[in-house]
Parts: structure tokens; C-alpha cells; sequence
């Protein structure tokens, strides 16, 4: 329905205000980053930086263990995005696709498991852990942040799968195709937006994680970047500036990921919300 020219001019600035109340804070992140410590520590909240210094991100580089964090960041959340959309995809396909008994139970389960609070498995998950040995290991960390995002890829993808007519494998399996083949050459490929839409879900919840991070992997060389973020700050200190730069750093591989996929997310997301 074509809107009015008071209607349009409403709903513009109800979206400028929007984008700029959300998007504040991260140029306020920016700008403070490149700031001298003087400037950043001072009354005035200049939203220009008068002095434009790269001190804060050398400081942030500089700091022990950032390399190895940073691969230990990138591991477990990729393998994490990885190992949960193949187990997802597994789950997903034949729950859309079969009709058995115990499939809605089921279903129930995995969004009872999502809605669950995680801070209220860190106690046994840690003692779990602790008495196999597998504290302070990379991979235990990995199937961790993978189990956390499992119940909403399965979710996620079972929507997906639903939306994609059964009618393209009929046709596929009547032309020859196994069931396996008609799910490889047809389903998979036009599921390609909605395995990237949740895998940007996925990639979010795991790059961010920071309670199991800190308390399952206690060994220095084996924490995440958001550990090595709470570094910047001391007893009596905080480094506002390193925290800015390190932040920063920090979005970086987040942001080349979205850069990378967003042009199948858009379509994904589109997908998601027709076909429900």
C-alpha cells in the first residue's frame, strides 16, 4: 500500500534516529580507539579525535598472548560453526522430511534446550570435563561452543528445509536420483541461504562466548579473544584507549565473515521470513 507523504517522512525519521541511537556507540568505540590517553581521560567528549594517534592499537598488539588467542578465537569458533551446521543439517532433513513417532517431542526438546540459561550447565559441564581430562583443550572447548549452538541451527535449518518444496527430490529420485543424491544435488545447494543465515547466528554466539572460554581453559595459551580483552583491565587502571583499539581488532574478523557472506544472508534471511 503506497504511503503518505507524512507517513514517509515519520517512518525516515524514526529510522535515522534508530541508526543513530545504535550506531553511536560503535563510532564512540572507533573514535575513542584513535584518541591519546589525554583526550580520552578528559571531561570534554569531543566526537572528533583532535589528536589522531595509532598508540592504542600498538599497545593492544603488544600485549602477551594476542596471536595465539586470536588462533584459539578463529579454531573454535569456525569449528563450532562447521561441526553444528553438518550435525544441523543431519537432524534437520529427515525431521522436515519423515514422518515418525516422537518427531514433535523432539522438536520440543531441542527448543526447551536453546531456551535453557547456559550459565546453568557451567558447574556440571566443568566438573564433567574436569574428571575425563579435558579441561583446557581447544577441541573440548570447540564440541562446547557447538552443543551451544546446535538447538537453534536444527531450528533454523528445519524451517529452511520445510520451505523447500518436496516436490523438486520427487522429481529428482523419478529421474534416477537415490534419496541421498536428490538431498545432495537438489536440497542442499537451494538450502545454501538459509545454511549461511545460520551460520552468521552461529559464528556470533560462539565469537562472543566468554564465561566457558574463561573457566574451562584456564591455561593462559589456550583462551579466546574475549578473555584476552578482560586483560585491559587492572586492579587500578583501566586502559580505556586499549580497550577501544583492542575492541576494534577484536570486530575485525567478525566483520570480514559478514563481509563474506552477506550478500547469501540478505537472501537467507528473505527466505526465513516467507516461508516461516
Amino acid at each position: 500500500m503506497r504511503k503518505s507523504l507524512p507517513q514517509r517522512i515519520a517512518l525516515n525519521t524514526v529510522g535515522v534516529v534508530g541508526a543513530l541511537l545504535f550506531g553511536f556507540p560503535t563510532y564512540w568505540l572507533i573514535t575513542t580507539s584513535f584518541k591519546t590517553p589525554g583526550e580520552v581521560l578528559s571531561p570534554r567528549y569531543d566526537l572528533i579525535p583532535i589528536s589522531v594517534t595509532f598508540e592504542n592499537f600498538t599497545s593492544a598488539l603488544s600485549k602477551p598472548g594476542f596471536t595465539a588467542f586470536l588462533a584459539n578465537s578463529l579454531i573454535v569458533t569456525l569449528g563450532a560453526v562447521l561441526t553444528a551446521l553438518v550435525a544441523g543439517v543431519l537432524a534437520a532433513f529427515p525431521l522436515a522430511r519423515m514422518r515418525f513417532r516422537g518427531r514433535k517431542g523432539f522438536l520440543f526438546l531441542v527448543l526447551v534446550a536453546q531456551l535453557a540459561p547456559i550459565e546453568a550447565l557451567l558447574i556440571p559441564l566443568y566438573l564433567l570435563m574436569r574428571d575425563a581430562g579435558l579441561l583446557n583443550q581447544l577441541p573440548s572447548l570447540l564440541l562446547v561452543y557447538m552443543a551451544l549452538t546446535l538447538p537453534f541451527t536444527c531450528w533454523m535449518l528445519y524451517g529452511f528445509v520445510k520451505g523447500i518444496p518436496i516436490e523438486l527430490e520427487e522429481a529428482a529420485m523419478i529421474d534416477g536420483c537415490g534419496r541421498w543424491q536428490a538431498f545432495r544435488r537438489v536440497t542442499l545447494p537451494l538450502l545454501g541461504p538459509g545454511l549461511v543465515a545460520t551460520s552468521v547466528f552461529s559464528f556470533i554466539t560462539a565469537w562472543n562466548e566468554f564465561l566457558f572460554a574463561l573457566v574451562l581453559m584456564q591455561d593462559q595459551g589456550k583462551r579466546t579473544i574475549p578473555v584476552w580483552l578482560s586483560t585491559f583491565r587492572e586492579a587500578f587502571l583501566v586502559d580505556w584507549g586499549g580497550i577501544m583499539a583492542a575492541s576494534v581488532i577484536y570486530a575485525v574478523p567478525a566483520l570480514i565473515f559478514f563481509l563474506i557472506v552477506q550478500r547469501k544472508l540478505v537472501s537467507g534471511l528473505t527466505a526465513g521470513a516467507v516461508k516461516g
